[in-house]
């Protein structure tokens, strides 16, 4: 039995790194009502976390003999990096440009069915009954939580939704990826690989549009991608590092999935965006459908051991 203050604290970790996730939406909406772009701000928030990630590798010497060179880990990091990781964050901001904080954090949330389809594409076998049934509460969750049941079709930007659903694809990549490619390296100094080339990517396509004009602007700017480079690429990344292989990543996949009350209830409190009971159910389903498809995992590798 588990009851050792490192085993605790890595649970706290998970719990830190999930509600970091999920308050940046808020943050970042709070950004945009300051009249900064879509394009300012995610130049800005993509590059401050990649160096705040190198910094933090510089600053930890005893994982510097773990550093290495290769061509195929450096390649597949950058796949991941630009097409997984920076590719999330330019739809899902580009969502929150458009759409409600919770919400948007709902349509995010469906990379939890979609890595289903994936790795079930990947593994050319078909879901298990478990986790159909688990996709099945993940899309009524999304229904309720939408409020599509109360005739809201025709107030919804349907670029954010599509926004949203390619922000969940996305990240449904990356989760697939992430895991498999340079096993070896360190976590940090894989996150700071990934990071670097996806901020390259994103200044490639969107630096000309990125800078205010005016040095008290650039300032401003600075402190805003700091802020959410630091809550939404950095302590995430550390905490869920450091916190995951201590406790494994069936409980740690529950315990992030509190990313999504957390923005909901942030969205509430913060930006002051209603919580509606129909919303509520769906949060509950969609949280349901996690905690079902971890069971199924659980029940099938326990199948196979016995």
């Amino acid at each position: 039995m588990k009851t050792s203050s490192g085993y605790w604290t890595a649970v706290i970790m998970v719990l830190i790194a999930a509600a970091c996730y999920g308050i940046m939406s808020s943050v970042l909406k709070i950004a945009y009502e300051k009249a900064y772009t879509f394009q300012q701000i995610t130049v800005h928030q993509v590059g401050a976390g990649a160096i705040l990630l190198w910094l933090l590798v510089l600053i930890r010497p005893a994982t510097w003999s773990k550093l290495a060179f290769s061509w195929k880990h450096w390649g597949a990091l950058a796949f991941t990096g630009i097409f997984g990781l920076s590719m999330t964050t330019v739809l899902y901001n580009q969502t929150l440009e458009r759409l409600d904080a919770s919400f948007s954090i709902v349509l995010l949330f469906q990379f939890m069915w979609i890595t289903i389809l994936l790795e079930s594409l990947w593994k050319r076998k078909w879901p298990t009954k478990w986790q159909w049934a688990s996709i099945v509460m993940a899309m009524a969750g999304t229904v309720l939580a939408a409020g599509l049941f109360e005739n809201k079709l025709t107030d919804m930007d349907w670029a954010g939704v599509w926004y949203g659903l390619g922000s969940a694809v996305t990240y449904s990549l990356f989760l697939l990826l992430t895991g498999r490619v340079a096993p070896g390296y360190d976590p940090v100094y894989k996150s700071a690989i990934m990071m670097s080339f996806g901020f390259v990517v994103i200044a490639i396509m969107y630096g000309y549009k990125a800078f205010d004009g005016g040095l008290e602007g650039e300032w401003g700017l600075i402190g805003w991608g700091i802020a959410l480079g630091l809550i939404g690429q950095v302590l995430p990344t550390v905490f869920f590092n450091a916190g995951i292989p201590r406790i494994g990543s069936g409980l740690a996949s529950m315990l992030g999935a509190m990313e999504l009350p957390f923005a909901v209830v942030g969205a509430w409190l913060i930006l002051g965006e209603p919580i509606s009971l129909g919303g509520i159910a769906g949060i509950v389903l969609i949280l349901g459908g996690i905690v079902c498809a971890e069971y199924g995992s659980r029940l099938r590798q326990s199948t196979i051991q016995t």
